[in-house]
């Protein structure tokens, strides 16, 4: 790997800048101040990684964090700074293995959704939603997720009495929220030990069966299924095995809800810090890689987009932590802190740019008689 000057990295990475508008020690709200002069090597060197490293060690601040990776990822300035060896190596290694395979089913709950519900508590609304919210016609957070939970439940035609399975159920806020207003069994399950005690508490009294099992585990037959914020932990190489089990698991007239973010193109390694630091292993799926997984198993009834809405989620959830940090700041500290404030704003400015989108596809296995009735 060339190693290049400090002040000629400096010199590039103030002309990359520019292509966003982006200004180093300027004034303006997106621009970035910098404190270490090696942050320009970094830069260069370790790519997003690097990026949001120095980030959490102190090297550089911004006043809106959103709003500089909002102009950096519209300029497709990722594009232009080319990532070390060690990098590459690790985007080919998941095109060569299988990450998301079963033995490492639980990865995702012990070093992700296992950080401590309180966390999670000060961070999400009332129903610990931790999916992106439904803002058609919502104020608050609070009002946005359980429009979304209304919806999920409408798209899949809720009557009492029926059996649903909800794949990575999280703190239980559908299983409980369908549960109390349609009257209907719900088995969720999860690969997250955290989650499984706040749900078992939050659903206790309600027809709700919890349990900590990977999804490839299983068995049964049920009214409907849905699965909300999962499936990013699925894993290309797992898809057609998830929606088999799906299938399987799924009465003959019964629906299926994916609600899952998107990606609009492939191949496109994910983002090496988020893997890192929030979400190791995580893939999100593009319309052709869904399309071809559910090809002979499944009727395509309704694909619905609205990921400019995961913006306003996400900034919500910035605004729940920073209001409420100082209730777990002895916890975590100040670097989680960094951490954690980086990974919701850059996510905000990418759902901004709609790099990346939510959808919500419903799908039947023999097709809904007489056409599916889209719900909005």
């Amino acid at each position: 790997m060339t190693i290049v000057s400090a002040r000629y990295a400096k010199s590039v990475v103030e002309r990359l800048m520019s292509y966003a508008d982006v200004r180093i020690n300027g004034n303006r709200p997106w621009d970035i101040q910098v404190h270490n002069e090696n942050f320009y090597q970094r830069l260069l060197a370790e790519g997003s990684l690097g990026l949001g490293e120095s980030y959490m060690d102190g090297w550089w601040d911004c006043e809106k964090l959103d709003q500089f990776f909002y102009k950096v990822l519209r300029a497709n300035l990722n594009k232009k700074v080319t990532s070390s060896w060690k990098l590459k190596f690790s985007v080919l290694r998941k095109r060569l293995f299988n990450p998301q395979r079963k033995s490492k089913a639980f990865n995702i709950g012990e070093k992700h959704y296992d950080r401590g519900n309180d966390l999670f508590i000060n961070m999400l609304d009332k129903r610990m939603v931790y999916s992106c919210g439904y803002w058609k016609d919502a104020l608050t957070l609070d009002e946005a997720q359980e429009a979304k939970l209304e919806l999920v439940c409408k798209k899949l035609g809720l009557h009492s009495g029926q059996s649903v399975l909800d794949i990575g159920c999280g703190w239980g806020s559908f299983a409980k929220y369908a549960a109390e207003r349609y009257k209907v069994k719900v088995v969720g399950i999860t690969v997250s030990k955290e989650q499984v005690i706040l749900c078992r508490q939050s659903c206790q009294g309600f027809p709700v069966e919890i349990r900590l099992q990977d999804y490839r585990d299983v068995n049964g037959t049920f009214d409907h299924i849905v699965s909300i914020g999962m499936f990013e932990h699925v894993g290309p190489k797992n898809y057609r095995t998830y929606m088999e089990i799906v299938h399987r698991c799924l009465s003959g007239d019964g629906l299926f809800l994916l609600h899952t973010i998107g990606k609009n193109t492939s191949p496109i390694p994910p983002d090496h810090w988020l893997n890192k630091y929030i979400f190791p292993s995580y893939a999100l799926p593009t319309i052709k890689q869904i399309g071809e997984t559910i090809e002979d198993l499944f009727v395509m009834e309704d694909w619905h987009n609205f990921g400019v809405d995961y913006d306003k989620t996400l900034m919500a959830w910035f605004e729940n932590f920073d209001t409420n940090w100082h209730n777990i700041i002895a916890q975590y500290g100040d670097r989680f802190y960094r951490m954690w404030k980086y990974f919701l704003l850059t996510n905000a400015g990418s759902a901004r740019t709609r790099r990346i989108q939510l959808w919500q596809i419903v799908l039947s296995k023999i097709g809904v008689l007489n056409g599916y009735q889209s719900i909005r």
